[in-house]
């Protein structure tokens, strides 16, 4: 199967830029002839029932549905530990005991060879005897990934080409559940997801992935990572901002067409006043012209690209 997928976090409400990045990965995934899957990125959320519900049914107002039955990650945990398992296998993976303040500290160290958050790779270069105390403390040890430091290009489906060198990341959390970027990956390859469309905070993270894909010898979907919607102080739009969830928008007289028309205007195609269908913004939008980030003032409705 080839499909194109919409995962959201179930830890909260969607809002309107969550509700902006849904209609375009329904939309390319239907223009290109692929299926649409709804998948729960639970791995980090307590209790995410209530939520994933009302996402869902927020999602269905829209017109966007899954193809398949919705998935949580959470009820997938041997998939992503059998991947682990291949890995270390393979030699690629080791325990790491380092804490987050230890990683600042090292990376911020004089003359130290890395000077970005990057794992400098502490841990790997620990002896047996080091490893065997370290594993005697009781501190839980995460299992990061040996990249090597490989360099992954990605070419984007904006027309644009990121390029960066990878390094050791987290595959399994000292708390035993596999991170995000182990659980994406097997995820889509599973799910026969070929087609990845999601936030531009997301980008940066897409050449570890791609790294990952190729280590486990699976499909290498493509992706298109789409302008972000932001709130009138220029920061990624969130609660804080007021109303920006569909039931709030609901209370202020905007209905799911005018949604529609307000999120199609924000991607230059025109709507009959101030309407639109998901199928108006199918057949209108380019994928190399989707525009910068969208400003979305929810207290006066006013939107405006910047």
């Amino acid at each position: 199967m080839n499909a194109g997928r919409f995962a959201p976090s179930p830890s909260g409400e969607l809002h309107v830029g969550n509700l902006r990045t849904a209609v375009l990965a329904w939309c390319f995934a239907r223009r290109s002839g692929r299926s649409f899957i709804v998948r729960m990125e639970d791995l980090t959320t307590e209790a995410p029932g209530d939520h994933a519900r009302s996402q869902i049914d927020d999602l269905a107002a829209l017109g966007i549905r899954s193809d398949v039955p919705v998935v949580f990650q959470s009820e997938r945990l041997e998939l992503y530990r059998d991947a682990i398992s291949a890995l270390s296998g393979a030699g690629l993976t080791y325990e790491c005991w380092c804490t987050r303040r230890e990683i600042r500290e090292a990376v911020r160290a004089p003359h130290g060879a890395n000077t970005t958050t990057a794992y400098p790779g502490t841990c790997a270069r620990l002896g047996s005897a080091e490893r065997a105390r370290r594993a005697a403390s009781g501190r839980p040890a995460a299992i990061r990934l040996r990249a090597g430091g490989e360099s992954v290009e990605v070419h984007d489906g904006t027309g644009r080409t990121v390029r960066a060198e990878v390094d050791d990341f987290v595959l399994q959390r000292g708390d035993g559940m596999p991170a995000y970027n182990l659980a994406v990956v097997v995820d889509d390859a599973d799910q026969g997801v070929d087609q990845v469309v999601r936030g531009d905070d997301l980008l940066a993270t897409t050449p570890r992935q791609v790294l990952l894909t190729r280590l486990l010898g699976l499909r290498e979907p493509s992706y298109l990572h789409v302008p972000l919607v932001v709130g009138p102080d220029g920061e990624r739009l969130a609660k804080r901002h007021g109303a920006v969830t569909l039931a709030q928008l609901r209370a202020r007289g905007v209905d799911e067409g005018r949604l529609l028309g307000m999120l199609a205007e924000s991607l230059g195609v025109p709507c009959a006043n101030g309407g639109a269908t998901l199928e108006d913004i199918r057949g209108a939008i380019d994928p190399e012209n989707l525009g910068a980030a969208w400003e979305f003032d929810p207290t006066s409705l006013d939107t405006t690209v910047v």
